[in-house]
């Protein structure tokens, strides 16, 4: 009963609301969406392209809501009339409808009668096209760099045009520079006015941006043709010579064997296979087996099988040659009219040269950031092998504790920017006090005995990573870098660095400036530069080495942790940490000169430079790059064994 109660009500309300509804059926988006009520009742995206299109180009006011209602399944169609509403969904038996027009409520409804419209994700995808140029005007800065990103992901011819209407009335000036850039891009792809098309790739001549290849690319695409004769014509892109990187000679007898005008050439093993499969009473085309050891005797053979139908012919090598002199082959512009493409490709060879720029200042950028990891892993090995004559094989494993401690006070202290910035001093005490205890226990009584002080240090080493596998386990550890570090500084779509990277190299910086302000102008750096210069004479004069050998120790192994801390930041914090930097360590101090601060930071840059160097050319085999720079450095100190800076005073003569 209650049905049809509503039901008598619906009937009531058209009748009395009849004059109203024939007058909104005649409103302009009503009689567009009839005209094409037919196709779109369909929902077929072979054939529902027109009545998007119409839609989107008619300049009614209600044009966007109809499609973004339509997009959302929102729009539904009386069988009866024909006529389309907007509805919703009220009960499972009721909608409430809306005029199209103006959006105005019409009132509530039966669902019988009306069909929704339920557009797939392709009709979708093209409504969401046709929407753009009524999203690049709206008045939310979001919604018109949305459009932008659809555009960009998906671009359009119909696109353009809406695109260049849309760039005088932006108000927002990073969002006008989009959408004149893109604008442009677009222009070079869709725009029918070759003059227009140039000028727009002009545009772009030394952008190395990734979407202006990307669209510069497809211009210049070119078919390898063939012709007996040189051909004529603006659309030739350039000859090719048989044999070169371009155009194998394989793949260009290939090329005449598809279009026809030679036989195809066999391989060995099938010419041999084929004489097989047509061997009778141990002969094949009149030839004997044994006479078959020479290669001309089985051609021979083989033509003669060719000759009566057997096999199919095949050409010989002479033929072969033959047939490459006697014809040309050539590239043709096929992406783009020759003008165009012309200019496309003087545009991408300034890109080129752009790119191999920007690769170059990016491998730099590379070279300083490791520069940066070597100098802080290497500035405490070169002040206690400078000092103390110290070769401390352990000197990875404080790196390794300074690491590990920085996890422990991120454990203690949630908020990274403070753990970090808490992390530092205490990994600089924890591994200062390891240093001296180390040097009181074991370094002071095996001075000036370098071998037992190096076996002795590489067995402090062992044992350091097996006390950090028992506390910490064999599994990485993380240490969380602040939100504010995380991504890169990008510079463009080739060239950028990481914001870990960047603060390692100031931290490198910063650490340079205090060890030189410690060393000129406090008394600690002045009796440490006299011990490392003349110890004897340094201990005539009232300085007691033993205690500067232990701060020296102390120092160097505490600058050590705070390495740790900044390598845990972007590498794994493992008990081995250490073995992967004090090779390096080692080449840097070697390198740079012994007991120089300023040898330490030429030497991480001479290393860290090679070896991103090398790896460059060689980008999918570190370990070779590894392998090279120890050969380098043997090479090295063969001509320069004090390296690049080297120690003055006495102690560079003992």
């Amino acid at each position: 009963m209650t049905k049809i109660f509503q039901r008598f009500l619906f009937c009531l309300l058209c009748l009395l609301g009849a004059p109203a509804l024939a007058q909104e059926a005649d409103a302009p988006i009503q009689q567009l969406l009839q005209h094409h009520g037919e196709i779109i009742a369909k929902s077929s995206r072979k054939t529902i392209a027109p009545a998007i299109d119409a839609l989107a180009a008619s300049g009614l006011p209600a044009a966007q809501q109809v499609l973004e209602r339509w997009q959302a399944k929102e729009m539904w169609r009386d069988e009866t009339s024909g006529l389309f509403v907007f509805a919703e969904e009220i009960d499972r038996d009721t909608l409430r409808i809306f005029d199209p027009a103006n959006g105005t409520e019409i009132g509530a409804v039966p669902d019988e009668g009306y069909k929704q419209l339920k557009p797939n994700s392709g009709i979708r995808g093209m409504i969401g096209a046709a929407l753009v140029q009524f999203q690049l005007s709206a008045p939310d800065p979001v919604t018109r760099a949305t459009a932008l990103d659809a555009i960009e992901r998906d671009p359009d011819a119909s696109h353009l045009l809406a695109l260049r209407n849309a760039v005088g009335n932006e108000s927002d000036p990073a969002l006008k520079a989009r959408k004149a850039r893109l604008e442009r891009l677009l222009t070079i792809r869709f725009d029918t006015d070759t003059a227009t098309r140039i000028e727009a790739i002009e545009s772009f001549a030394g952008d190395p941006a990734v979407d202006v290849r990307a669209t510069l690319n497809p211009l210049v695409a070119t078919r390898i043709e063939v012709a007996t004769a040189a051909p004529q014509g603006d659309d030739i892109a350039r000859i090719l010579s048989v044999g070169s990187d371009a155009l194998p000679r394989a793949a260009a007898y290939a090329l005449l064997v598809e279009d026809g005008l030679v036989a195809p050439v066999l391989s060995r093993a099938e010419k041999r296979a084929a004489l097989i499969a047509h061997l009778r009473d141990g002969a094949v085309g009149g030839y004997q087996v044994a006479q078959l050891d020479r290669e001309d005797a089985r051609d021979a053979a083989y033509a003669k099988l060719a000759e009566t139908g057997a096999v199919a012919a095949v050409a010989t090598e002479a033929e072969v040659s033959a047939a490459l002199d006697a014809h040309v082959f050539y590239e043709r512009f096929i992406g783009a009219p020759p003008i165009v493409a012309r200019a496309a490709l003087r545009a991408l060879d300034a890109i080129e040269t752009k790119v191999n720029l920007n690769r170059a200042a990016d491998l730099v950028l590379d070279a300083l950031s490791l520069a940066s990891i070597y100098f802080l892993a290497a500035i405490g090995l070169a002040i206690t092998f400078g000092v103390m004559g110290v070769i401390n094989m352990a000197h990875g494993e404080f790196i390794m504790m300074g690491a590990y401690t920085g996890y422990v006070v991120q454990q203690v202290i949630p908020n990274y920017t403070v753990s970090i910035l808490a992390a530092l001093p205490i990994a600089f005490a924890v591994t200062f006090l390891a240093g001296v205890a180390m040097e009181r226990l074991v370094i002071r009584w095996l001075r000036h005995r370098p071998l037992e002080t190096l076996l002795a240090t590489f067995g402090i080493s062992i044992a350091l990573q097996q006390i950090a596998k028992n506390i910490f386990g064999t599994q990485a550890r993380p240490l969380t870098s602040p939100a504010w570090l995380d991504g890169s500084l990008v510079l463009n779509d080739i060239v950028s660095i990481s914001y870990i990277r960047i603060a390692i190299f100031v931290l490198a910086l910063v650490f340079l400036a205090l060890f030189l302000f410690v060393m000129n102008r406090t008394r600690l750096g002045l009796e440490v530069r006299a011990v490392t210069q003349n110890p004897r004479m340094a201990a005539s004069m009232g300085i007691n080495p033993d205690r500067i050998n232990m701060l020296t120790f102390g120092l160097g192994s505490g600058i050590a942790g705070i390495a740790g801390v900044a390598i845990g930041l972007y590498a794994k914090v493992t008990s081995e940490m250490g073995q992967d930097y004090i090779v390096q360590s080692f080449m840097t101090v070697v390198v740079g000169g012994v007991g120089n601060i300023w040898g330490a930071l030429v030497g991480a840059a001479m290393v860290g430079s090679l070896q991103k160097g090398i790896e460059w050319f060689n980008p999918s085999n570190t370990l070779a790059a590894q392998t090279y720079m120890i050969l380098f450095v043997i090479l090295f100190i063969q001509f320069r064994p004090r390296g690049i800076i080297a120690l003055k005073g006495r102690a560079a003569e003992a």
